[in-house]
């Protein structure tokens, strides 16, 4: 995570930092993490994401990301691209605008821990990464229960990071 802290070109808020801890913590855990991350619009909630799936991927999982829409799933890409790629980190857009054949042709798609980014198209049977240790749902109000459990049971009890800018004071 250092080297990514370091090429962010800002530094983390005392908030962000201290939910990092506590992810840090709960990832170490005997039980799978469940942590619903909550904040306004720019509040860096994707930087936490990016920090927890390198947490992920360090251990060797891979780790998936689900957005609601391509639109968003795209923005996602290309900033994890940005930040995670010179780090040697492999990340991977499946959406319904991704070609079955481009996936599927895609060199050691399953050798090295990958970040998946997607919308639906991650719970597509045809999609199943092998070591998944890390789901993240964005917006995860737009997605229902079921959505969230058919993605979560494509692993073996792995962490859960849900995110939202919508407050959810029955959830919470």
């Amino acid at each position: 995570i250092k080297p990514l802290l370091a090429a962010l070109g800002f530094k983390l808020t005392e908030a962000q930092t201290k939910v990092l801890r506590e992810i840090r913590r709960d990832m170490a855990g005997p039980l799978p993490m469940r942590r619903l991350l909550q904040g306004d619009v720019g509040s860096g909630k994707t930087v936490v994401a990016a920090c927890t799936a390198l947490m992920a991927l360090e251990s060797g999982t891979n780790a998936a990301l689900m957005a609601p829409t391509e639109i968003l799933a795209a923005q996602h890409d290309r900033t994890f691209r940005r930040w995670l790629e010179p780090l040697g980190v492999r990340v991977e857009l499946r959406t319904g605008g991704t070609r079955r054949s481009e996936a599927a042709a895609t060199p050691g798609l399953f050798a090295a821990p990958t970040l998946f980014i997607g919308t639906h198209a991650l719970l597509q049977e045809s999609f199943s990464p092998e070591k998944l240790g890390l789901v993240i749902i964005d917006e995860q109000h737009k997605f229902g229960v079921a959505q969230r459990e058919e993605l979560l049971r494509k692993g073996t009890y792995p962490h859960l990071l849900v995110m939202t800018a919508t407050p959810i004071p029955r959830t919470l």
